[in-house]
């Protein structure tokens, strides 16, 4: 197992302190901050912890408000405010050192037949006929700014096909939309809430990031502060993410140093499995 793979089951392998209480690690990937996938992730496993096994969560809605400490653990503690015969509802509080640095919603279904209808995944590559980010940036690392490549570069656990690298290279203005495949680098366990938490670490990676495609920015702007504000996921079918699924972004709206953004997870039947959406702060930097 590789040591970024191992780093993602560290995270994800909360420990119960208290009833309905549960500490996870944190991780730093050389950042001031925690990573915001991992606090999303981590809820999802906590909250899913007192659920229970007849139910699956189909959707949560999380606020960001205080930026957290890589360096320090985090306590999730569960308030299990509701529980009927279809759904249960789970709020959960990410604390640090005594202060609530994210608070998440989340709400658990039993399964039922109804009607069904979901967007289309369109035609695109296979991950297959697609070279990973990192062979790309080896292969022509000259074209990518640095910071780019120091992202891209770093080890993490999961490999990422893009469908489309040229922003990276001309940063000119386009339309904001980005899409690639996306799957951990190794097998997860056959545990639906883990794929889900590992799917919400996922979720997290460059989807702000696709609001600065309309302006020709690209990640980590000195000219901008950006932090993701809130994050909602919603699972609509079971999947596996340690195997490949398409990851589609795209950007509606930015005004007063705010940014949206929506994301879409299809496997490679093009069954649309999750949905995502942020808003995040751009802000301008004036010196």
């Amino acid at each position: 197992m590789s040591n970024a793979i191992q780093i993602l089951h560290n995270i994800l392998s909360l420990q119960e302190t208290a009833p309905n209480t549960y500490l996870g690690q944190s991780h730093n990937p050389g950042w001031n901050r925690v990573y915001g996938g991992q606090v999303i992730a981590q809820a999802i496993m906590a909250v899913t912890k007192t659920a229970r096994k007849d139910v699956t969560c189909h959707s949560m809605h999380g606020y960001f408000m205080r930026p957290g400490n890589p360096q320090k653990p985090i306590d999730y503690k569960i308030d299990p405010i509701h529980d009927g015969r279809s759904f249960q509802t789970r709020m959960v509080y990410a604390n640090q050192e005594q202060e609530t640095i994210f608070v998440m919603g989340a709400s658990f279904h039993k399964t039922e037949q109804g009607l069904e209808h979901q967007d289309d995944m369109g035609s695109v590559p296979k991950p297959d006929d697609l070279p990973s980010i990192e062979q790309l940036i080896t292969d022509d690392k000259d074209q990518f700014p640095p910071e780019v490549t120091a992202y891209f570069q770093s080890k993490r656990p999961f490999q990422m096909r893009p469908l489309d690298v040229t922003r990276y290279i001309t940063p000119t203005p386009k339309e904001p939309k980005q899409a690639f495949w996306i799957k951990t680098t190794a097998p997860l366990k056959d545990n639906l809430a883990l794929h889900q938490a590992a799917l919400g670490y996922a979720s997290d990676f460059t989807l702000l990031d696709t609001a600065l495609i309309a302006h020709g920015k690209l990640l980590f702007d000195p000219s901008l502060m950006m932090a993701s504000l809130d994050h909602a996921i919603w699972f609509h079918r079971p999947f596996r993410i340690d195997d490949w699924l398409l990851y589609r972004q795209t950007s509606s709206n930015a005004f007063g140093a705010r940014a949206l953004c929506h994301g879409q997870f299809f496997d490679q039947k093009g069954t649309l499995v999750a949905s995502t959406t942020q808003e995040g702060l751009t802000r301008s930097i004036t010196k």
